[in-house]
């Protein structure tokens, strides 16, 4: 099946290399034209495991290119997924630009005689991208004003995490489809059910729905999913006030099968590009069906709060000592979670700022965000106030150089099991006399840490947290 993808971003270049890898012709259009010789080149703008070998292979086996020509590529593909961004607004709304922009497009390219012949006698064009209730409708009636040739739009959000977005694509344990209740939604169904059958082959996991409720469903997953770790993050900030350890209260709710363990880890807060985004556009569209979603409102709120609350913590330590002005960090972990480079609404970012205008200094190390940091830190990169641990022979170790804490923001695994007593000899050097570990992802046992030597600071674990040095 011809297969043209719009937007060759995240959802997008995955979306068109998995589609290629199953077979089909595809074609990514991008306008962005630096990125689009980097992936003629084989170059993947962004860290994703095992995508860089992905496009690769089907570019040399010649099934899957690239483009500026988005009218073009929208003219060729019997099947057009819209997979551009939906960045946030002022008011947390989504912005549909981009989605317009290539509506325009795909009414230009059906107003011509080369979109004759598709699928069904049809061109079957699939939002992909996360919008607000209601696109896919806008998106096809702005299609309308020019287009001469019969083509359905149709609702396809993507279900993707970031770090295991390929095994999400090709064994999705759901692929939600909002059709049109006409002839030409059945028509739609049929060659979206051809388009993902190598991908459904155990069982039909294809949920055909309405349109506006396919758009409903990605933003509800993601604001429950949100509402677990803010509900989780939460109780930690009590467990710490009562004694508990929120580490046993994850395990003993977990246990029940109507809760599970999913999303259950306390933490210093979500990030990444959909979650914030989401949660915010759930609650604009909600506001303005003047229906408000006070508990997805209240998830929000909650996640800002805990995203301070690490720094929180470091503040109240170092007050014992005269303050954190002078003082020097040792920082593990940047991107916003393991297995990405992603640094949007990375709670790293608001911590190394505020240690920062607080007068401390970093040092900081993560396996593959030191790039995309970089861009989000400049202004603390170029003041002198963070170093970024890449040059040749740095690891994670290297940050614990004249450090007076080490500081754990993503759970990476290289971070689990450190050697600790390296850990402990630099870190005892500190002008605070103690060897301080502040574990923002629970990492490590509180009593296994207070044995080795150190004074441990975790998310919400309770009688633990302040262990005693030797």
């Amino acid at each position: 099946m011809r297969v043209t993808v719009i937007g060759s971003g995240y959802v997008g270049l995955v979306a068109g290399a998995c589609f290629a890898e199953a077979g089909h012709a595809v074609v990514c259009a991008d306008i962005d034209a630096d990125k689009v010789r980097a992936l003629d080149a084989g170059r993947v703008p962004f860290f994703e495991p095992g995508l860089e070998a992905l496009v690769g292979r089907n570019q040399r086996e010649r099934r899957l290119s690239f483009t500026t020509d988005v009218r073009g590529a929208c003219a060729r593909g019997a099947v057009v997924l819209i997979a551009v961004g939906t960045p946030q607004g002022d008011d947390g709304s989504a912005e549909l630009r981009f989605v317009e922009s290539v509506a325009d497009e795909l009414g230009a390219a059906l107003a011509g005689e080369e979109a004759g012949a598709q699928e069904e006698g049809l061109k079957v064009v699939l939002t992909k991208s996360t919008v607000p209730i209601g696109t896919t409708d806008a998106v096809s009636a702005r299609i309308a004003r020019v287009a001469r040739h019969p083509f359905v739009v149709c609702s396809n959000p993507e279900f993707l995490k970031e770090g295991d977005a390929l095994n999400d694509f090709l064994k999705p344990d759901r692929v939600v489809l909002g059709v049109p209740d006409d002839e030409r939604g059945a028509r739609a169904e049929r060659v979206v059910r051809r388009l993902y059958s190598s991908f459904c082959r155990s069982h039909d996991k294809l949920l055909v729905m309405g349109v506006r409720s396919s758009e409903m469903t990605k933003y509800a997953a993601n604001a429950l999913l949100a509402t677990k770790i803010s509900f989780m993050n939460e109780l930690s900030q009590l467990a710490e006030r009562v004694g508990a350890d929120i580490e046993h209260v994850r395990r003993g709710i977990g246990a029940d099968p109507r809760i599970g363990y999913s999303f259950l880890f306390a933490g210093v807060g979500y990030g990444g590009s959909c979650f914030p985004k989401d949660v915010r556009a759930l609650q604009s569209a909600a506001r303005r069906a003047g229906s408000p979603l006070g508990i997805v409102e209240a998830v929000d709120a909650a996640n800002e709060r805990q995203k301070r609350s690490l720094f929180e913590r470091v503040a109240r330590r170092f007050e014992e000592v005269g303050g954190l002005r002078g003082r020097h960090f040792a920082l593990w972990g940047l991107s916003f979670k393991p297995r990405t480079d992603d640094m949007r609404e990375a709670p790293s970012v608001g911590l190394v700022r505020a240690l920062v205008e607080a007068g401390a200094t970093v040092a900081a190390y993560d396996p593959e965000a030191m790039g995309a940091a970089r861009e989000a830190l400049a202004a603390e990169v170029r003041g002198g106030g963070l170093r970024l641990m890449c040059g040749e022979g740095e690891t994670h170790y290297s940050c614990l150089e004249g450090a007076d804490a080490l500081v754990v923001v993503t759970e990476w695994k290289v971070f689990h099991h450190p050697d600790f007593e390296r850990v402990r000899a630099a870190l005892a050097r500190s002008s605070v006399g103690a060897a301080l570990v502040f574990d923002g992802r629970n990492l490590y046992a509180p009593e296994e840490m207070a044995r080795l030597g150190f004074e441990y600071y975790g998310v919400g674990r309770g009688r633990s947290v302040r262990a005693p040095c030797p």
